[in-house]
């Protein structure tokens, strides 16, 4: 297990203090793992909002305690209920003041057994002390039938819009009755359900909860690193949303036309680049349906440590709790109002695209058409190779970037001009589009570089050739700021152009010349292998990637031996 933490032991207080240092409107209650407002003793009348659970949640609790939402939150060990004195020192703490007993404290508590003793028993105690207190017990997790043979329904991420809600009524200056029924209207209403790719890792004990297959899913967990309610195959990520928006639309019975709220949340480690498209298929999925979907909000909520997955809350709105939903607060974990706000994706047309040009085009059984589907071929065919080499010394996505960069060409290839230097220039048009990251403007710059010698030399024999290849590895080198030595592709490049001007000069006829040039890329190739990276991404691993030939100068090896293959 690598964990970034010291002791096991100290987790939540060292975890707490870290949340407070850097919220100026926090404080945490002496002797306890509470979190609290600064202004809790100053309350002014309003009702407090005081929730919590166990650790391993974050940002849930501390990251929803301020003003608009909770005025504290109490911690317990990892996924562990916190103790009842410790739910009742937090209510003791919030509710000194004599303007803030006679407002009165709700408790939202999610429906586990340990957080409904602790938190109901601290309630009856606060309520001994002569404190109006009140409890909400959430539980909108839809895996769970609410008849069955369990504990019932638990509480998972829609929560935290009981949270926001009820937080925003209380700022509003509602009394403990009104607070409480918007508190449980939310909690009645919202629906959610989870899936998860994988364990997650509690610190004390060091090991994954569970263990998933790399095709399998867990459907329908809790919060608290549990295995969930089924297994299955690991399907697509729309018909991951599909299951997922169905099971809570369907139980909440929503019907068509009526106005809903969509939370998506991490369950710990989901990248934002995977919730979005899990949020587009959920957006789109409940459109199907009929609803309309006034807000979305993506994002980490209420987390399983470092669990990998995604959950989906849904909840039936009108314009009373939209305006509570929208309500400012200043939280350290609430989206800002604009966040969600739900929009048409839309994309703004391109500018026009340059007419298709009117002359001959790139015949069949031209030369330059042949060596180019030739390059191309070979990097689709080499595609798993240079991936591997990219994955162990650089971001792995070379070789996925130039199967595309040659997936387009071919594709493009009847559309280029019939001369050399017109079809070179479409040919770097076509890379510069489809290829993202380094490779595609430093082959764009290769191929335009080519075609201006070739156009001022005004030949395209072989002594051209040799010339327009040495222009490009400069224009490379000037734009790239690379040398031989550098351990990228020009290390293979330079010693290709080099070789083969100089054998055309000692009179090899031009195909022995091309395969002692691509014979000399291969001995750059590999002493890249020995040396450490001046530029790039491998530039960061150091000597780490010794041992590995850079694979942009192997990708140069591997077309221009396909191009002397065909062409020699």
């Amino acid at each position: 297990m690598k964990k970034l933490l010291n002791d096991v032991a100290d987790v939540v207080p060292e975890m707490l203090e870290g949340l407070v240092a850097g919220a100026p409107g926090l404080v945490l209650l002496q002797g306890e793992t509470v979190v609290l407002r600064r202004d809790h003793a100053d309350l002014d009348g309003t009702v407090a909002l005081l929730s919590g659970g166990g650790a391993g949640h974050e940002p849930a609790h501390g990251g929803y305690v301020g003003p608009g939402m909770l005025t504290g939150a109490v911690v317990g060990d990892m996924f562990t209920s916190p103790s009842t004195d410790a739910v009742l020192a937090a209510v003791r703490a919030i509710a000194a003041g004599e303007q803030a007993r006679s407002a009165g404290v709700l408790l939202i508590v999610k429906n586990y057994t340990g957080d409904r003793l602790n938190f109901g028993l601290a309630a009856e105690l606060a309520r001994a002390e002569g404190t109006d207190v009140e409890m909400v017990v959430v539980g909108d997790d839809v895996s769970l039938s609410v008849e069955g043979d369990h504990a019932g329904r638990r509480g998972i991420a829609g929560t935290v819009l009981v949270h926001k809600a009820a937080g925003a009524a209380a700022a509003r200056g509602d009394d403990l009755a009104a607070v409480r029924a918007v508190a449980q209207r939310v909690a009645d209403d919202v629906r959610s359900m989870g899936v998860s790719l994988g364990a997650c890792t509690v610190p004390a004990v060091g090991r994954p909860g569970f263990t998933l297959a790399d095709d399998e899913v867990e459907w329908g967990l809790g919060i608290h690193g549990e295995a969930g309610v089924e297994r299955g195959p690991l399907v697509s990520a729309d018909d991951t949303t599909a299951r997922l928006v169905d099971a809570v639309a369907d139980d909440a019975r929503l019907a068509d036309g009526q106005r809903v709220v969509l939370l998506v949340n991490d369950l710990g480690t989901t990248p934002p680049s995977e919730l979005d498209v899990v949020a587009r298929g959920a957006l789109a999925r409940l459109r199907s349906r009929g609803l309309v979907v006034e807000r979305m909000w993506v994002g980490r909520f209420l987390t399983a440590l470092d669990m990998p997955g995604v959950s989906v809350s849904v909840l039936a709105v009108d314009d009373e709790l939209l305006g509570l939903l929208d309500a400012p607060t200043e939280t350290a974990a609430w989206p800002a109002p604009h966040q969600g706000l739900v929009a048409e994706p839309e994309a703004v047309a391109p500018p026009a695209p340059a007419k298709e040009p009117t002359g001959e085009r790139l015949a069949a059984d031209s030369v330059v058409r042949r060596g180019l589907v030739a390059a191309c071929e070979s990097l689709k065919a080499a595609e798993p190779e240079l991936t591997r080499l990219d994955s162990e010394v650089g971001d792995g996505d070379l070789g996925t970037g130039l199967e595309r960069g040659a997936d387009a060409v071919l594709a493009e290839i009847d559309r280029y001009a019939a001369d050399t230097v017109g079809a070179l220039r479409d040919t770097s048009a076509t890379l510069r589009r489809a290829i993202g990251g380094t490779s595609g403007p430093l082959y764009s710059i290769l191929l335009m570089r080519a075609a201006a010698s070739l156009e001022e030399s005004g030949s395209t024999d072989p002594a051209a050739w040799a010339a327009a290849l040495e222009a490009g590895a400069d224009g490379i080198a000037e734009v790239g700021g690379a040398s031989v030595g550098d351990r990228t592709m020009l290390d293979a490049l330079v010693p290709l152009a080099t070789s083969f001007a100089q054998h055309l000069e000692a009179g090899d006829d031009p195909a022995t010349a091309w395969r002692d040039a691509v014979a000399a890329a291969e001995q750059g190739t590999a002493s890249t292998a020995e040396t450490a990276a001046k530029v790039g991404r491998s530039s960061y691993l150091g000597d780490r990637v010794k041992g590995t030939p850079d694979p942009g100068a192997r990708a140069v090896v591997i077309w221009a031996g396909a191009v002397g293959d065909e062409l020699g």
